[in-house]
């Protein structure tokens, strides 16, 4: 297999990066086929015959950076448009069909330089894939009329409250590309463009922006994975042909940014708790030799326990938890940003002061080899890695040759990293960063100026007002009327399935050791390497009320250091074997996981033997790790998402249920936990007799049950009890609550009631019922009202989300302010009609996509660990998908009806929203569930 082969190559190059400095060229050879139709069209074909999918990959080029000044985000709302109808595929378009063929869900990007369109599909759909992107590029534009456009406005503005306007330093990009490059430039604006500018599109510009870009010779279609390369080229031509070849396009010139004189900037941030400094350097573009140095000084600088930002900032001054600082390429232009969120009250100055001095000492001593090679071996390791699947050889291969002009540089440009010397690092830093101008940007809380650095200027950030009714009427369900643009080939009937792929269920082996850890596999040898995670079962539901927080500190200091190994050394040790092993808890267990190269596999094992069985248990490193979670717990108390969550949890489960407590406990709880509360919660409930090793890769049985031989022996069982907490029954009557976030540009909803476990008989068969109402992504009616419908949301969506417990159903989005009592109102129909319109049609679509999308529910080794942890989770049968298949089969009418009555009654349900009470919380009183509780005032003049 082609995966086998590349990860080989990494194997023998991170071996390659420990040896003497010297120039390193890969034999890598991702095989390819390239060809290029009449029309300009470059196709590329890469076969991988190790899954029965194929991955599409439209990449047209064309990004923010080919808009004008004033009608910014144009490239981003045609990656929305073209989803929505084409003349052959009918309204739904790719959305729809994908739900039918059992696809990964129809996808896209944008950057500043292209737009992307990706799916993964079983390969009997590959013909149908064809068919459809070519509709894309020739039989699309007639759909977009005034209704169309008008809606797909609102859901673009509503993705930009989501990412931007409604949350923490959302604003902070969009200031620093401002400054960082002229007004002429293309990366002066953002990606997403402005409000404004979305607003005034007219329909006539953006027909002339589809004809001039969304042109076969502007565009770059990736087929990968397992497919017969010659019928492929047949359908491609048959369906592409005819496309007529647009204008010559002139490629941009590069030109990097520019900083006459270093500015200071401040920005006082609604939803901002904790103070942030970002330092922002121009430097240069794509595939530019000192791209790749600069990957390595900037991962250098900030990352791990021997960073030199990190020894100043995090251990000698205790100002932060962590930095981050990345290069960032682009294809005109580049830039490097360091950025640094501070503890509660802290003075940017001192973060700016300590940055000094963090540079200043790195200067003094540079990398040395040994860090040089580790970060090296770790950006290989990561550049492989991004191969491993067949969609992500596939975006590769369409982006190398996008910006390249050649696809063959996929089996090149690693090398550019492995070549990067001692002296390379050095020079880029004293070429870009040392002593040159600069943007700085402090995020402050609202009303904390002073902690901004000083003699920092205001930002200015036009931000939008909530306004009742203020946006444009439209009706989505208009059928557009538009004369067919004609084809030489019949393009109404869609192609025909090929052949349908079996499914095949791995094969599962399992053991249980002496001290009482089951072990589950998976022998799976298409690359060299194993992934793993070892399981504890316990988690929060061990912690007591009054120390909440104890597991998550427990499981975060467990990554730092062991009885014999410093933090720094222990992070070395890891990133020496080409490993990273890290230790999370969660509500219902504290797990250990990892991913190595095979041949390191029992290495990386004796390391997390150590970490599990030898805690360093140090003191600095605690006081830090509670620093950076009181930090993260403030911050939490004004990102609307975690409120909504935090919440909705407590109305479900009751506030003396441990179950509606966040896992990172509260501020209060964290502040009084002592180390001795941490060892008290090893010593009595990390215990081999509830844990669970998975373990999937290139490692058969023997080997690995061998290497668990030390954990066998030094791990002695206990008895642990996991108390149960019993969830409420649903409510018997809807109440309406309200969380206050003043000046929130978006309401965050929750609607749900306590429902199922997992283990209930009812679970899958109810989540087979949801696809349909909002499980389904595209297919579900939740999206298609609220968003293609109505265009109140970016995303609605509807789940049963049970463990070993009963959790609950939920309805979540994200809607735009001014139609908070609106939304609400359109989901109440929703679910309350949804057991009478159910119809034959529905049930199609639903066995369609949950039998199809078998064929690729095992391709990545990601897959098959999930799949090893429902096994151990629930006792399930290790080929428990055909079970469910059986389910999927017998599904009627009737059932999802039955079933949709019992689990979703708008009337015994909890209504949360979370947003600004000023302008939405008196309409509420509209949706006919009573008088809303406002859970917190935050202004007495409030009236209900």
């Amino acid at each position: 297999m082609i995966k086998k082969v590349l990860l080989f190559i990494a194997v023998i190059f991170f071996i390659a990066c420990n040896t003497e400095q010297k120039e390193k060229k890969t034999s890598l050879n991702v095989p390819f086929e390239k060809f290029e139709l009449d029309n300009g069209l470059q196709v590329v074909l890469h076969t991988d015959k190790s899954d029965p999918v194929v991955a599409v990959e439209l990449m047209v080029h064309v990004g923010s950076a080919r808009e004008i000044e004033g009608r910014t985000g144009f490239a981003h709302l045609f990656e929305h448009l073209l989803f929505l109808e084409s003349e052959n595929l009918g309204k739904g378009g790719l959305d729809k069909m994908s739900a039918r063929i059992g696809g990964s869900g129809a996808n896209g990007s944008t950057s500043r330089d292209r737009t992307n369109y990706l799916q993964t599909v079983p390969n009997d759909a590959l013909e149908k894939m064809i068919w459809a992107e070519a509709d894309k590029l020739g039989w699309f534009i007639n759909t977009v009329t005034e209704p169309v456009l008008a809606k797909e406005k609102q859901v673009v503005k509503n993705e930009k409250r989501q990412s931007v306007d409604n949350r923490p330093y959302g604003f902070n990009q969009q200031i620093i590309d401002r400054n960082l490059y002229p007004k002429d430039h293309p990366y002066n604006w953002q990606v997403i463009g402005s409000l404004e500018h979305l607003q005034n599109a007219t329909l006539s510009d953006v027909k002339a922006f589809f004809k001039k870009w969304y042109v076969p010779n502007n565009a770059t279609l990736v087929l990968s994975g397992d497919f017969d390369s010659a019928k492929a080229k047949e359908w491609v031509r048959k369906y592409f042909n005819e496309i007529p070849r647009g204008e010559e396009i002139t490629p941009l010139v590069k030109k990097s940014g520019k900083v006459n004189e270093s500015k200071s900037l401040y920005f006082e941030d609604n939803f901002a708790r904790l103070p942030m400094l970002t330092l922002a350097w121009p430097t240069v573009e794509l595939y530019h030799k000192d791209s790749y140095a600069l990957d390595i000084l900037t991962e250098y600088l900030s990352q791990g326990k021997k960073a030199p930002l990190n020894k100043v900032l995090v251990d000698d001054l205790k100002l932060t938890a962590n930095t981050s600082m990345w290069n960032w390429s682009s294809e005109l232009a580049g830039q490097s940003q360091l950025s640094i969120r501070g503890f509660n009250n802290v003075d940017l100055n001192k973060i700016n002061d300590g940055i000094k001095t963090a540079f200043k000492n790195f200067e003094e001593t540079g990398i040395s080899d040994k860090d040089l090679n580790r970060i090296k071996a770790g950006l290989e390791t990561s550049f492989y890695n991004s191969l491993s699947s067949v969609l992500g050889k596939g975006t590769n291969l369409a982006s190398y040759n996008t910006y390249a002009g050649d696809p063959g540089f996929i089996n090149k440009e690693i090398d550019l990293t492995l070549n990067v010397t001692k002296e390379d690092v050095m020079r880029v830093y004293n070429t870009y960063i040392k002593g040159k101008n600069f943007i700085a940007t402090s995020f402050v809380p609202k009303g904390m100026k002073n902690l901004a650095l000083k003699d920092a200027k205001e930002a200015i950030i036009k931000e939008e007002k909530i306004v009742i009714g203020a946006e444009e009427k439209f009706d989505a369900k208009v059928t557009a009327q538009y004369e067919k643009t004609p084809s030489k080939i019949s393009r109404a009937t869609e192609p025909a399935y090929g052949k349908s792929p079996a499914l095949s269920v791995p094969n599962v082996w399992n053991d249980e050791l002496a001290n009482g850890i089951k072990v589950f596999g998976i022998k799976n040898s298409e690359v060299p390497l194993v992934r793993f995670n070892l399981v504890i079962d316990g988690g929060q539901l061990l912690e007591k009320m009054d120390k909440l927080g104890v597991a998550n500190l427990t499981a975060r200091l467990m990554n730092r250091g062991t009885k014999n190994k410093t933090v720094a050394q222990l992070e070395e040790a890891i990133q020496e074997l080409g490993a990273s092993i890290s230790v999370y808890s969660s509500k219902e267990n504290i797990t250990i996981s990892g991913t190595t190269l095979a041949k390191n596999y029992t290495e990386t094992i004796n390391l997390v033997e150590e970490m599990l069985l030898e805690p360093r248990w140090d003191t600095t490193e605690f006081e830090l790790i509670k620093k950076s979670v009181v930090g993260n717990l403030r911050q939490q108390e004004a990102n609307p998402t975690t409120v909504t969550r935090n919440v909705y949890n407590e109305l479900i489960y009751g506030k003396d249920n441990i179950r509606s407590k966040n896992t990172l406990g509260t501020i209060a709880s964290v502040e009084k936990i002592s180390l001795d509360d941490l060892k008290a919660y090893y010593t009595n409930y990390i215990s081999p007799s509830v844990a669970k090793m998975h373990i999937v890769g290139d490692v058969n049985q023997e080997k690995a049950l061998a290497s668990l031989t030390n954990l066998t022996t030094k791990w002695t069982a206990k008895e642990v009890t996991i108390p149960v907490f019993k969830t409420p029954q649903a409510p018997n009557k809807p109440t309406v609550y309200f969380y206050d976030v003043p000046k929130a540009k978006q309401s965050v909803i929750s609607f749900g009631a306590p429902a199922l476990a997992v283990t209930d008989e009812d679970y899958y068969p109810a989540t087979v019922m949801n696809y349909i109402l909002g499980g389904g992504g595209f297919a579900s009616q939740l999206t298609q009202e609220l968003r293609e419908g109505k265009g109140y949301t970016y995303g609605i969506y509807s789940q049963f989300s049970g463990t070993k417990a009963k959790g609950p159903f939920t309805i979540s989005s994200r809607v735009r302010s001014n139609v908070t009592l609106e939304s609400a109102q359109s989901v109440k129909d929703i679910i309350t009609n949804y057991p009478t319109n159910y119809s034959e049609k529905d049930l199609a679509t639903t066995k369609g996509f949950l039998i199809k999308s078998n064929a690729r529910r095992f391709e990545t080794m990601g897959a098959k660990l999930n799949m090893l942890e429902n096994i151990s989770a629930y006792n399930l049968n290790a080929d428990y998908v055909k079970d469910r298949e059986k389910i999927v089969n017998e599904m009627t009418i009737e059932k999802v009806q039955e079933l949709a009555k019992k689990y979703v009654n708008p009337n015994k349900m909890i209504w949360l929203f979370v947003g600004d009470a000023e302008t939405q919380l008196e309409r509420l009183n509209e949706l006919g569930f009573g008088k809303p509780v406002l859970l917190n005032n935050t202004k007495e003049e409030i009236k209900l």
